[in-house]
Protein backbone atom coordinates (compact mmCIF):
# COMPACT_ATOMS: atom_id res chain seq x y z
CA UNK A 1 0.00 0.00 0.00
CA UNK A 2 1.08 3.05 -1.26
CA UNK A 3 1.27 5.94 1.74
CA UNK A 4 0.99 9.58 1.09
CA UNK A 5 3.11 12.16 2.23
CA UNK A 6 2.00 14.48 5.47
CA UNK A 7 2.21 17.80 4.53
CA UNK A 8 2.21 20.94 6.10
CA UNK A 9 -0.85 22.92 7.40
CA UNK A 10 -3.18 19.90 7.36
CA UNK A 11 -5.44 18.21 9.59
CA UNK A 12 -4.88 14.29 9.89
CA UNK A 13 -6.66 11.18 11.73
CA UNK A 14 -3.16 9.10 12.94
CA UNK A 15 -3.72 5.62 14.20
CA UNK A 16 -2.26 2.02 14.24
CA UNK A 17 -2.40 -1.02 16.18
CA UNK A 18 -0.30 -3.71 17.30
CA UNK A 19 1.39 -6.52 15.11
CA UNK A 20 -0.88 -9.52 15.87
CA UNK A 21 -3.31 -8.18 17.39
CA UNK A 22 -0.58 -7.80 20.87
CA UNK A 23 -1.51 -4.76 22.89
CA UNK A 24 0.58 -1.67 22.36
CA UNK A 25 0.42 -0.53 26.63
CA UNK A 26 1.08 -3.25 28.86
CA UNK A 27 1.62 -1.21 31.91
CA UNK A 28 -0.05 2.49 32.98
CA UNK A 29 3.37 4.38 32.91
CA UNK A 30 3.61 2.96 28.85
CA UNK A 31 0.73 5.09 28.05
CA UNK A 32 2.28 8.00 30.30
CA UNK A 33 5.68 7.37 27.89
CA UNK A 34 4.29 7.55 25.05
CA UNK A 35 2.50 11.05 25.86
CA UNK A 36 6.37 11.89 26.88
CA UNK A 37 7.44 10.58 22.78
CA UNK A 38 4.36 12.61 21.93
CA UNK A 39 5.78 16.34 23.41
CA UNK A 40 9.38 15.22 22.39
CA UNK A 41 9.41 13.87 18.99
CA UNK A 42 5.94 15.22 17.58
CA UNK A 43 5.17 19.05 18.69
CA UNK A 44 7.50 20.85 16.78
CA UNK A 45 6.01 19.30 13.45
CA UNK A 46 2.42 19.00 14.45
CA UNK A 47 -0.33 20.20 17.15
CA UNK A 48 -2.51 17.44 18.86
CA UNK A 49 -5.98 17.62 18.80
CA UNK A 50 -7.75 15.13 20.90
CA UNK A 51 -6.09 11.86 21.44
CA UNK A 52 -6.74 8.03 22.69
CA UNK A 53 -4.63 5.58 23.80
CA UNK A 54 -6.24 2.03 24.32
CA UNK A 55 -4.54 -0.65 25.37
CA UNK A 56 -4.00 -2.55 21.50
CA UNK A 57 -4.43 0.67 19.32
CA UNK A 58 -4.20 4.69 19.77
CA UNK A 59 -5.87 6.87 17.93
CA UNK A 60 -4.35 10.90 17.58
CA UNK A 61 -5.83 14.10 15.18
CA UNK A 62 -3.56 16.79 14.52
CA UNK A 63 -3.22 19.31 12.78
CA UNK A 64 0.60 19.45 10.67
CA UNK A 65 2.91 22.92 11.22
CA UNK A 66 2.87 25.23 8.10
CA UNK A 67 6.33 25.93 6.73
CA UNK A 68 7.43 22.48 7.13
CA UNK A 69 8.38 20.05 4.75
CA UNK A 70 6.86 16.60 4.30
CA UNK A 71 10.17 14.59 5.08
CA UNK A 72 10.57 16.51 8.51
CA UNK A 73 7.47 15.55 9.15
CA UNK A 74 7.14 12.41 8.08
CA UNK A 75 10.90 11.81 10.03
CA UNK A 76 9.20 13.03 13.41
CA UNK A 77 6.93 10.48 13.19
CA UNK A 78 8.98 7.80 12.19
CA UNK A 79 11.33 8.91 15.26
CA UNK A 80 8.26 9.15 17.59
CA UNK A 81 7.37 5.43 16.88
CA UNK A 82 10.76 3.68 16.75
CA UNK A 83 11.77 5.27 19.94
CA UNK A 84 8.52 3.69 21.52
CA UNK A 85 8.81 -0.01 19.66
CA UNK A 86 12.79 0.14 21.24
CA UNK A 87 11.42 1.37 24.69
CA UNK A 88 8.46 -1.60 24.92
CA UNK A 89 10.87 -4.29 23.16
CA UNK A 90 13.77 -3.57 25.82
CA UNK A 91 11.33 -3.09 28.87
CA UNK A 92 9.46 -6.36 28.14
CA UNK A 93 12.53 -8.19 26.70
CA UNK A 94 10.76 -8.93 23.09
CA UNK A 95 11.99 -8.64 19.83
CA UNK A 96 10.26 -7.47 16.24
CA UNK A 97 7.87 -5.20 15.24
CA UNK A 98 5.40 -3.55 17.91
CA UNK A 99 3.02 -1.60 15.44
CA UNK A 100 0.79 -3.79 12.46
CA UNK A 101 2.37 -1.65 9.81
CA UNK A 102 3.27 1.68 9.23
CA UNK A 103 0.85 4.06 10.92
CA UNK A 104 -2.39 5.15 8.76
CA UNK A 105 -3.56 8.41 7.86
CA UNK A 106 -6.11 9.95 6.31
CA UNK A 107 -6.60 13.72 5.93
CA UNK A 108 -9.51 15.84 6.86
CA UNK A 109 -10.58 17.91 4.52
CA UNK A 110 -13.89 19.63 5.95
CA UNK A 111 -14.67 20.61 9.23
CA UNK A 112 -17.86 18.60 9.90
CA UNK A 113 -15.84 15.51 9.25
CA UNK A 114 -12.98 17.03 12.48
CA UNK A 115 -15.36 17.82 14.35
CA UNK A 116 -17.30 13.89 14.24
CA UNK A 117 -13.52 12.62 14.76
CA UNK A 118 -12.97 14.59 17.54
CA UNK A 119 -16.10 12.77 19.34
CA UNK A 120 -15.47 9.50 17.50
CA UNK A 121 -11.77 9.38 19.32
CA UNK A 122 -13.15 10.16 23.00
CA UNK A 123 -15.65 7.73 22.81
CA UNK A 124 -13.52 5.17 21.28
CA UNK A 125 -12.78 3.81 24.80
CA UNK A 126 -17.14 2.58 25.17
CA UNK A 127 -16.76 1.53 21.85
CA UNK A 128 -14.75 -1.02 22.14
CA UNK A 129 -15.32 -1.95 25.79
CA UNK A 130 -12.31 -0.66 27.26
CA UNK A 131 -14.72 1.45 29.94
CA UNK A 132 -18.63 2.43 30.20
CA UNK A 133 -18.06 6.38 30.70
CA UNK A 134 -15.91 8.10 28.10
CA UNK A 135 -15.57 10.72 30.78
CA UNK A 136 -13.49 9.44 32.98
CA UNK A 137 -10.99 7.54 30.68
CA UNK A 138 -7.91 8.10 31.61
CA UNK A 139 -6.20 7.71 28.42
CA UNK A 140 -8.05 10.31 26.59
CA UNK A 141 -7.78 13.70 25.49
CA UNK A 142 -11.46 14.21 26.98
CA UNK A 143 -10.76 15.61 30.30
CA UNK A 144 -8.11 17.48 29.19
CA UNK A 145 -10.10 19.49 26.48
CA UNK A 146 -12.78 20.29 28.99
CA UNK A 147 -10.61 20.87 31.80
CA UNK A 148 -8.98 24.46 32.98
CA UNK A 149 -5.34 22.87 33.79
CA UNK A 150 -2.53 23.65 31.36
CA UNK A 151 -2.34 21.48 28.27
CA UNK A 152 -0.07 20.87 25.18
CA UNK A 153 -3.68 20.63 23.48
CA UNK A 154 -5.01 23.13 21.11
CA UNK A 155 -7.91 22.87 23.16
CA UNK A 156 -9.41 26.76 22.01
CA UNK A 157 -9.17 25.39 18.98
CA UNK A 158 -11.15 22.36 19.83
CA UNK A 159 -13.42 23.64 21.94
CA UNK A 160 -14.25 26.59 19.62
CA UNK A 161 -15.12 24.25 16.61
CA UNK A 162 -18.22 23.09 19.31
CA UNK A 163 -18.70 26.79 20.09
CA UNK A 164 -18.29 26.32 23.48
CA UNK A 165 -17.55 23.49 26.84
CA UNK A 166 -21.10 23.16 26.74
CA UNK A 167 -21.95 22.12 23.69
CA UNK A 168 -19.06 20.38 23.30
CA UNK A 169 -19.76 17.86 26.31
CA UNK A 170 -23.57 17.54 24.63
CA UNK A 171 -22.53 16.56 21.20
CA UNK A 172 -20.51 14.11 23.13
CA UNK A 173 -22.88 12.64 25.50
CA UNK A 174 -25.46 12.54 22.03
CA UNK A 175 -22.72 10.40 20.80
CA UNK A 176 -22.58 8.01 23.30
CA UNK A 177 -25.82 7.94 23.74
CA UNK A 178 -26.55 6.27 20.33
CA UNK A 179 -23.27 4.45 20.36
CA UNK A 180 -24.88 2.87 23.81
CA UNK A 181 -28.18 1.99 21.74
CA UNK A 182 -26.38 0.25 19.08
CA UNK A 183 -24.28 -1.60 21.38
CA UNK A 184 -27.97 -2.93 23.03
CA UNK A 185 -28.89 -3.62 20.24
CA UNK A 186 -26.51 -6.01 18.58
Amino acid sequence: MKYEPLIEDSYYHIYNCGNNKENLFIDDDNYAYFLKLIKKHLLTTCDVLSYCLLKNHFHLLIKTKPNIESKIISQSFSNFFNAYSKAINKKYERSGSLFRDRFSRIKIGNEDYLKSLIVYVHTNPVHHGFTDNYESYKYSSYRATISNSPTLLLRDFVIGLFEDKKNFTYVHKTKESNLLNELVLE
